[in-house]
């Protein structure tokens, strides 16, 4: 199973609260990897929001092609971080981390959010195909103030590979998971958080609908839905349709992945409409076992869990921090100082939503909605 460390917070925190996290959640892991997904940057990006970051790795030749596609298309190089890397016994340094701050291209400058969102979309996904074929480039992500960092190993020796404890790479929401894939090929592209245009989730589980998933999602015609090297990634590409494409509030990903039955609709205020949202979207249901953690644009992060409840899951905390915690222990590490008995534990029917800067907990329950 995978372990899944997120911290939501009003101030700026940095990635090695989730690694140690994770660390305290190490039996349930197996310490094969490590992904990050940060959002709401501080540091030396503070400054930086409104620029487009791409985040990933790669090969001296890699950097080249990189830079002469980004040149060729407009894209203005504003700042560039890469971690400190400390050899670490049993890692092997791949060439070239980065976070790369670009400017528009002249003529996306004053476009709409949506077209500037499917440019950077767009681009992350034709460098990823450029750099498939021989590993010469990965990228994660490409979008303001996001950026994501993975690799293979176990994940409190990466913090030090990457010197977390030193550096000045900080966020108010920051998501971590604690494997690499297992049930395919190991490769980055399968390692959890999954990003796309704003929309991240993570995932504890087996998804054993990947399958019909993956096929509907890819009938949709959208170039984003592609990759499935891990059968979670779905996840955050059915969070994606749900709200972005379809428009629907995000209690209503709820309702698409765990459909209600025909008696439990009927009690619902909205019932008409689940009809059409269970008819349509069937084949978006999930059969578990499946414990989901996700943050949307906004900053608003949730839990869920399928209807099996069959992966463990915890919400707790303070207001202005909250941990999002596969296990009980992984809250204690982050935020040892709170009132326990106001811990949550999401059943089967509960979505666990927080509030941008952590200043709220409310539990939706799908029954009553």
């Amino acid at each position: 199973m995978c372990r899944l460390a997120a911290i939501t917070s009003d101030k700026y925190i940095s990635p090695l609260e989730n690694v140690l996290a994770l660390e305290t959640m190490k039996e349930g892991h197996d310490g094969s990897g490590l992904g990050l997904v940060l959002k709401n940057l501080g540091g030396e990006f503070e400054e930086l929001k409104k620029y487009p970051i791409m985040s990933g790795i790669c090969s001296k030749s890699g950097v080249k092609i990189l830079d002469d596609y980004m040149e060729n298309h407009g894209f203005y190089l504003q700042h560039a971080w890469t971690p400190k890397i400390k050899h670490v016994k049993g890692i092997t340094p791949r060439d070239y981390y980065f976070a790369r701050v670009y400017d528009y291209p002249k003529s996306y400058k004053d476009k709409p959010m949506l077209e500037k969102e499917d440019l950077l979309m767009n681009t992350r996904i034709t460098l990823r195909k450029m750099g498939e074929s021989d590993e010469s480039i990965f990228v994660f992500s490409f979008y303001p103030d996001v950026i994501a960092l993975k690799e293979v190993g176990d994940p409190l020796e990466l913090a030090e590979f990457f010197s977390l404890n030193k550096s000045n790479l900080c966020a108010k929401i920051i998501f971590a998971q604690g494997r690499q894939n297992t049930n395919y090929a190991i490769n980055l592209y399968a390692c959890h958080p999954f990003f796309i245009q704003g929309y991240c989730s993570m995932t504890n589980g087996e998804n054993t609908a990947f399958v019909p998933i993956r096929e509907f999602l890819m009938s949709r015609g959208f170039r984003g839905y592609i990759g499935y090297n891990s059968d979670s990634e779905v996840f955050t590409h059915i969070l994606h349709y749900t709200l972005r494409h379809l428009g629907f509030p995000l209690t209503y990903y709820k309702d698409v992945i765990t459909p209600l039955k025909p008696s439990e609709i009927e009690k619902r205020d909205d019932s008409e409409a689940l009809k059409l949202i269970k008819q349509s979207l069937r084949p978006l249901c999930i059969d578990g076992p499946n414990m989901v953690i996700g943050f949307m644009p906004d900053g608003t992060c949730f839990m869920v869990q399928d209807s099996k409840k069959l992966r463990p899951g915890v919400v707790g905390g303070i207001k202005g921090k909250y941990a999002l915690m596969s296990e009980e222990c992984g809250v204690d590490k982050t935020i040892p100082k709170r009132d326990k008995s106001k811990d949550i534990f999401p059943m089967k029917y509960d979505m666990v939503i927080i509030s941008p800067q952590a200043q709220e907990v409310k539990i939706w329950n799908q029954l009553t909605g």
